[in-house]
């Protein structure tokens, strides 16, 4: 799996456009090959960052998606930032849920 993320700072004149073309991109990248999951989320703490965050079955799916049209809209986006974004692509070799709780706590974390 990858975990493709960009945080992003805008203009405040800018935030909004950038928000609703984000977010239309986000709902449509969902349903491209590969892509487990999207979102976006607004920063509580500074109002004018977003950060899109996409996870990817595999570098093919992520590859082929970051040379589409789509990802062509993000790239446009990015351009809209104040400052440099912030890029990330991490390799997921393998994700665990309660389980890994439950062992490391002797079956004691107390969820049913």
């Amino acid at each position: 799996m990858v975990l493709a993320t960009l945080r992003m700072m805008f203009p405040s004149e800018k935030f909004s456009e950038a928000l609703k073309i984000l977010r239309t991109i986000s709902e449509q990248s969902r349903v491209q090959p590969g892509c487990i999951n999207s979102r976006l989320y607004r920063n509580g703490q500074d109002e004018n960052v977003l950060l899109f965050e996409q996870l990817w079955s595999d570098e093919d799916n992520l590859e082929h998606y970051l040379q589409s049209d789509e990802y062509r809209m993000v790239l446009l986006v990015l351009e809209m930032a104040m400052e440099k974004p912030e890029i990330r692509f991490d390799t997921i070799l393998r994700s665990t849920g309660i389980e890994t709780i439950e062992k490391a706590r002797g079956n004691k974390a107390g969820v049913q």
